[in-house]
């Protein structure tokens, strides 16, 4: 009898590589920063930090000021992330082309699915419900009261909820952060084109591959002939 093929997991980041969050997140940190009497940070500024900490990103967008406030600008960034909305939730943080369909060839073709994030839980869980997503990624690894990326600590517990070897899973993400955390925890980090940081800078944080779109990242995968 032929020994099973070892389970594959397929890590996705959320903010830049399954759903367009930037415009969100932007109006989100203009928000918090007025609120604290600041003036907003530049929108690339925003984009460059998404995927690490909140903490961090005030840190970077907010230099030289004291914990306490960093701390007050957190707390209003997520009070803003979770107003509602006019209109309702349509519409925010869509999927990006392809995501859906290249998720189902992933499973059809034996691929578990998981999600690796800075975003908090609660965030993460609008999304999935909002796409229709609940119920397809067998680890789920949000932000909330772990290190953040780069620190390997949340892939180390997605392989383990998981029960996946490191060799047999693949990191898939859109900055910097995705590419060295996936190396340092022994994934394979493959980088997608179409979010927040230049193809160039993944290629040089440790990227594998960086797909062009769904389709492509699907192909290399297998998971279509």
């Amino acid at each position: 009898m032929s020994a099973a093929a070892p389970l594959r997991l397929a890590i996705f980041d959320c903010d830049g590589t399954l759903v367009d969050s930037q415009h969100m997140i932007a109006a989100c940190m203009s928000a918090a920063f007025a609120a604290e009497g600041l003036a907003a940070p530049p929108v690339e500024a925003v984009r460059r930090v998404v995927g690490l900490p909140l903490a961090r990103c005030m840190e970077l967008l907010a230099p030289g000021r004291e914990a306490a406030d960093h701390e007050r600008l957190v707390e209003a960034f997520r009070h803003a992330f979770h107003l509602p909305r006019p209109g309702g939730e349509d519409g925010l943080e869509p999927l990006f082309p392809g995501c859906r369909e290249t998720l189902d060839a992933l499973e059809a073709a034996g691929w578990l699915l998981g999600i690796a994030t800075a975003k908090g839980r609660r965030g993460l869980n609008g999304v999935l419900e909002r796409h229709r997503l609940v119920g397809r990624f067998v680890t789920l690894q949000a932000g909330d009261g772990v290190p953040g990326k780069p620190h390997p600590a949340v892939l180390g517990r997605a392989l383990a909820e998981a029960g996946v070897e490191a060799a047999n899973a693949v990191m898939i993400g859109d900055t910097s952060f995705d590419m060295t955390m996936a190396t340092h925890a022994g994934v394979r980090p493959i980088g997608v084109a179409w979010g927040y940081h230049a193809v160039e800078e993944l290629h040089a944080a440790g990227a594998s591959a960086v797909v062009s779109d769904f389709a492509e990242l699907a192909l290399l995968l297998g998971a279509v002939e």
